[in-house]
């Protein structure tokens, strides 16, 4: 195998490794060398680990999982059937790695249209934090328009007015309320949107939050997916119910 700068595995830190960091290092050795081909990277490393089979395969599924998850493609300029270049995405990981692949492959799943419009392209972009706000302002805009209230609400209090339980007999609750639902599951509603509005929305709309984890804003992107499938259950009377 070449004497590539950063390529220090014997074969049994190879085969250890786990092959999605095992790809990472071929990926960045490969574009560090500036590899066009992956095969002539392969009969290199058959010289280099001639006695270890098991090696060799796992140097195989590496690249193997590199082509699987978008980081390498098909080289226009070349002819060569193995002849490839590190994608767009594959220069995104090496840039902010694993982490980054590992959280966007976590937001791989069709979001509710609002979220694919606005947290999506943020997420991508890698300005986690705006991502995060943009999902949990999404959830507030929506549950203000479901339940009809004025822009003079915000944040924990809108979350309280919209699905707080009756006070008494002769009242009906907030407006996103339904009596279908047992009286701590209604609470527990009520305290799942207000904690998620006031822990990982309002926040950001006060001071500087340091979400530098892209795991972390992809659960905040998830948790306000699923509270918007919870708000779109909720069916409102119609006008002739009252």
């Amino acid at each position: 195998m070449r004497v590539y700068r950063d390529w220090k595995l014997d074969a049994d830190e190879v085969v250890a490794l786990p092959l999605d960091e095992l790809a990472l290092l071929v990926l960045r050795d490969a574009h560090d060398n500036e590899e066009l081909n992956w095969g002539n990277w392969l009969n290199d490393a058959k010289r280099a680990y001639s006695d270890r089979l098991d090696a060799l395969q796992a140097l195989g599924e590496a690249w193997g999982w590199l082509q699987s998850h978008g980081l390498i493609s098909w080289n226009p300029s070349q002819s060569h059937e193995r002849a490839f270049v590190v994608s767009r995405k594959g220069q995104q990981v090496l840039q902010d790695g694993m982490p980054w692949l590992r959280a966007v492959e976590r937001l791989d799943i069709s979001l509710v249209p609002e979220l694919e419009r606005t947290a999506r392209p943020q997420f991508l972009r890698g300005d986690f934090e705006t991502a995060a706000f943009a999902a949990m302002k999404e959830v507030e805009v929506q549950v203000r328009a479901k339940a009809g209230l004025g822009n003079d609400l915000f944040g924990t209090a809108l979350m309280q007015k919209a699905f707080r339980p009756p006070k008494n007999e002769t009242d009906t609750g907030g407006p996103l309320y339904r009596a279908v639902l047992e009286a701590g599951e209604s609470l527990a509603q009520m305290y799942l949107f207000m904690g998620a509005i006031g822990l990982f929305k309002n926040p950001t709309s006060h001071r500087r939050v340091d979400l530098s984890d892209p795991t972390e804003a992809a659960e905040i992107v998830l948790l306000a997916d699923l509270l918007l499938r919870l708000l779109r259950k909720i069916e409102l009377p119609s006008a002739d119910e009252g």
